[in-house]
C-alpha cells in the first residue's frame, strides 16, 4: 500500500510536527520501497511507522545521538562505564561510540574507530560493521555503504536500510499479530521508549484503518 503526507500529519497530532521536507522524504522512500520488503498491509505499515517514528525522533534524526553526558553513559551503557571513565568520555560522540561498539558486531577494536564509522544510521539505526556489510549484499543496494557509510543517513539510503533491517529480523510476521513488545525488542535489544512506540503505532493504525485482531 501507499501513504501520503496527510495521514502522517494527522496521525501524529498532539505528538510531534515533523518537517514537511523530511515527511515527504519519508513517504516518497516508503513508497519505493515497502512493497519489496513486505511491509505492504496496513497492520504491518502501521508498526513499522509506529518504530521508524520513534526511533528517528519523528524524522528529526537519522543518525545515532551519542553526545552523552557522564550521567548518561552509565545509565545507557553501565557495561562499558564506571564512574571515573564516565567523566573521562562524556560529550565525545567519537570516543563513546568507539568504545561501546568496539570488538562487536564486526567491528574492530576502540582504537579502530569502527564504532563511530558504522554507528546507527538510518530511520531504523542501522549498527555494526557486519550489518552495514550485509545490507551492502542486496542487490538494491548500488553504492558501497562500508566505504562510505554516511550515505545511510540520507534519501533514500535511510529508509531502505531500516526496511531492509525490519524484513530481516522478520518484524513482518510480528507486526501481523500485532506483538510491539517483540519488534521493539529485536530493534532495540530490550523495551525502551514502549509508551511511546504504542502512541504511535495506535495511531498509525487508526489513520490507516487497522483494527484489533
Amino acid at each position: 500500500m501507499q501513504i501520503n503526507r496527510a495521514q502522517i500529519v494527522r496521525a501524529m497530532i498532539g505528538i510531534s510536527e515533523p518537517r514537511v521536507s523530511s515527511i515527504d522524504e519519508f513517504v516518497a522512500s516508503f513508497n519505493m520501497w515497502a512493497v519489496y520488503f513486505g511491509v505492504s498491509q496496513p497492520r504491518r505499515v502501521a508498526a513499522y511507522l509506529a518504530q521508524t517514528f520513534h526511533e528517528s525522533q519523528y524524522l528529526q534524526r537519522t543518525e545515532e545521538n551519542l553526545n552523552y553526558s557522564a550521567d548518561g553513559l552509565l545509565k545507557t551503557f553501565p557495561r562499558y562505564f564506571s564512574a571515573a571513565t564516565a567523566a573521562q568520555y562524556a560529550r565525545q560522540p567519537r570516543r563513546i561510540a568507539s568504545r561501546v561498539y568496539a570488538s562487536r558486531m564486526g567491528n574492530g577494536n576502540e582504537a579502530s574507530g569502527d564504532g563511530w564509522k558504522y554507528r546507527g544510521r538510518g530511520y531504523i539505526q542501522l549498527t555494526g560493521k557486519t550489518n552495514y556489510q550485509l545490507f551492502m549484499k542486496g542487490d538494491w543496494c548500488e553504492k558501497d555503504v562500508v566505504k562510505n557509510p554516511d550515505l545511510v543517513s540520507g534519501f533514500y539510503y535511510n529508509q531502505l536500510a531500516s526496511l531492509w533491517f525490519w524484513d530481516s529480523r522478520g518484524l513482518n510476521p510480528l507486526a501481523d499479530i500485532d506483538d510491539m513488545e517483540a519488534i521493539t525488542r529485536k530493534i532495540n535489544g530490550g523495551t525502551n521508549g514502549m509508551a511511546d512506540r504504542l502512541l504511535l503505532w495506535r495511531r498509525f493504525c487508526k489513520e490507516l484503518g487497522v483494527k484489533k485482531i
